[in-house]
């Protein structure tokens, strides 16, 4: 509950930090903190750096940038957090794709209900409205699953290793981006308030460091499978701290997408939990 809690309220601190610092110039700030306290747990790649970068890169810039991009557009906290679990079912069909996984009847039910409830969101006018910010979630989603299936391809590397190889590889690519459109914006860091660098430093420290390394021990200690269908609460957890704390408007549309996309998301988990349990 702490990390769900954690990972749920992270969305609302991010957006507060992105109204007074840029996207790509957060993240960027955000892996740079990250790289530097996690610097102990960096080792050699032992032959498998090309791969390595590959995975760092489709895991933790592309979709840390674009999630970050995205959330600096919407006008609704609680669709782009909702529409952020669609990794699971990316995931599901790149394991499809990629690895020959036999998907059933019921997996495909959750698969087609995140998708429609993720779209019927869409249609909802705050969210139509700014269906750029949607599109840069799902494209976050997409290529956060491909991460997902190139870090498995990984091995003999523990979690805080690759938690420490994602910030420093991810630390480059996205100053470079940072540099090419938001160096207009940099003189204008130094009005940035104790709002916005404590929204990093909740991000950097709370979101990223304390909270996935209280997840991995938890993974650790228990059953992936047990551990996996607490996540969705995490969504939860955001659409409430929206409308709680930034006023966010929940509308039925949004309501209704939102429950078909979690109920869809749960069922993909629930049913890869008992396939793990049979087949253990």
């Amino acid at each position: 509950m702490f990390v769900t809690t954690i990972w749920g309220l992270n969305l609302i601190v991010g957006r507060i930090g992105l109204a007074e610092i840029p996207p790509f110039t957060f993240t960027t700030l955000r892996f740079a903190g990250l790289a530097l306290l996690l610097i102990p747990f960096l080792r050699a790649p032992h032959g498998q750096l090309r791969p390595l970068i590959g995975a760092m890169l489709l895991s933790g810039a592309l979709p840390f940038a674009l999630m970050f991009w995205g959330l600096s557009l919407a006008a609704n906290v609680s669709s782009v957090a909702i529409a952020s679990q669609l990794g699971v079912p990316f995931t599901t069909l790149l394991s499809i794709w990629f690895l020959g996984e036999v998907v059933r009847w019921r997996r495909w039910s959750g698969i087609a209900l995140s998708f429609v409830g993720v779209l019927i969101m869409g249609f909802d006018p705050q969210v139509f409205e700014y269906w750029p910010s949607l599109l840069l979630v799902i494209g976050s989603a997409l290529a956060g699953a491909f991460g997902l299936m190139a870090i498995k391809r990984l091995s003999g590397f523990a979690p805080l290793e690759i938690q420490s190889w994602m910030a420093v590889v991810s630390v480059v690519p996205l100053a470079l981006v940072a540099l090419l459109l938001e160096r207009s914006d940099w003189p204008l860091l130094s009005e940035v308030t104790w709002r916005g660098w404590g929204a990093l430093a909740f991000a950097t420290i709370f979101a990223s460091l304390i909270a996935q390394s209280i997840f991995y021990l938890l993974v650790q200690r228990y059953p992936v499978t047990s551990i996996a269908p607490l996540t969705t609460l995490s969504p939860v957890m955001s659409v409430i701290f929206a409308v709680t704390l930034l006023g966010d408007r929940l509308t039925a549309k949004i309501a209704v997408g939102g429950v078909l996309t979690l109920l869809g998301v749960l069922i993909i988990i629930m049913r890869e939990r008992r396939l793990t349990d049979v087949g253990s």
